[in-house]
């Protein structure tokens, strides 16, 4: 197995290698980038409602430079990003299904520019938090990581949804999405070991439960490594969900122990969404079976309410780490 995911990763650099050809230089300010800097990466698309907040929150965590791809915006994305001091941009029109939902395009960003520095890589709708969040930033945590042999850190993708009808609550950009996003499911999840990658494979939450009741297994997976110690021989597999080589998947005690980790505070569910659905159900570029998921896109099109008497509002991460979805560890 060790012998097929070299392999496998070497395939994985080559391929983004290739992928290169297909990023286009909008503003390069990777020249201000400082060795000690951490980086954020991400690959968006019509994120001009999301991306102040976005950039915002991990500003404040202590992201020093973003390494973005736009993926053909028209809603003023481009603009908005190329405008922000801190952010080098890419765009492409290729296909984000192809370049493996982004991931290959980031890949080469990382080879390129990422090397030795610490890399939060996430989604435009994702907002990484973790034990003592608010007070010690990403530096801090880096490390302290790193002091005990880490080079990764794990975090669960925790759906967030309003009470009522989706399309009831208005967002205006630069808000806190979670204001209004501040309820969760608490306790419906499903965790395996995979064999292969020895990474955590987590399904549950309010899109399991409210889409795929029927079919639980195939829900999205919600267990991510985001930070990682960005080595340019390193490779995502598929998202951010795991990676090679297959140690920096090992984000958890399997001795019965705790090892710290974060949550990724979902915001799909604006009220943008529902219009979101139907296009995104046309193009078929998020999921790797993308008919499959037509009454996942049909459901979202009907406007639900997500809430049921079982859901829970967030107060913060402490009643996460109660909870058990997220992890202080040693982290004190």
């Amino acid at each position: 197995m060790a012998y097929r995911l070299r392999w496998k990763r070497r395939r994985l650099l080559w391929r983004s290698l290739r992928k290169r050809r297909q990023l286009t230089p909008v503003i390069d300010r990777t020249a201000q980038i400082a060795p000690d800097d951490i980086l954020g990466l991400s690959t968006v698309r019509n994120e001009a409602l999301r991306l102040p907040y976005f950039l915002n929150h991990h500003r404040r965590l202590g992201v020093r430079h973003f390494l973005i791809v736009d993926n053909a915006s028209d809603d003023g994305t481009r603009e908005f990003l190329t405008a922000q001091p801190d952010v080098s941009l890419w765009v492409t029109d290729h296909s984000y299904k192809r370049s493996r939902f982004g991931v290959d395009w980031l890949t080469w960003l990382q080879m390129r520019h990422a090397h030795g520095h610490w890399c939060l890589t996430l989604d435009a709708d994702e907002c990484l938090i973790y034990p003592h969040w608010e007070t010690r930033p990403l530096p801090a945590l880096c490390a302290w990581l790193e002091c005990r042999g880490r080079e990764s850190f794990g975090a669960l993708m925790l759906d967030m949804y309003p009470k009522g009808r989706l399309g009831e609550h208005s967002y205006h950009a630069g808000d806190d999405p979670f204001g209004t996003l501040s309820w969760f499911d608490a306790g419906n999840y499903m965790i395996r070991r995979k064999s292969d990658l020895g990474n955590l494979w987590i399904q549950g939450g309010a899109r399991a439960r409210a889409f795929f009741a029927q079919d639980p297994r195939r829900a999205p997976t919600m267990g991510k490594v985001p930070l990682v110690k960005w080595n340019r021989r390193y490779a995502y597999v598929s998202s951010t969900h795991a990676l090679l080589p297959r140690r920096l998947n090992h984000v958890y005690d399997d001795r019965g122990g705790e090892i710290t980790s974060g949550v990724l505070l979902h915001s799909k569910f604006l009220n943008t969404v529902v219009e979101r659905a139907g296009v995104e159900k046309q193009r078929q570029e998020h999921f790797a079976n993308s008919p499959l998921y037509d009454a996942y896109y049909d459901a979202l099109t009907g406007d639900p309410d997500l809430w049921s008497a079982h859901s829970t509002r967030l107060t913060g991460w402490r009643q996460l780490e109660a909870m058990g979805l997220m992890s202080r560890g040693g982290w004190v």
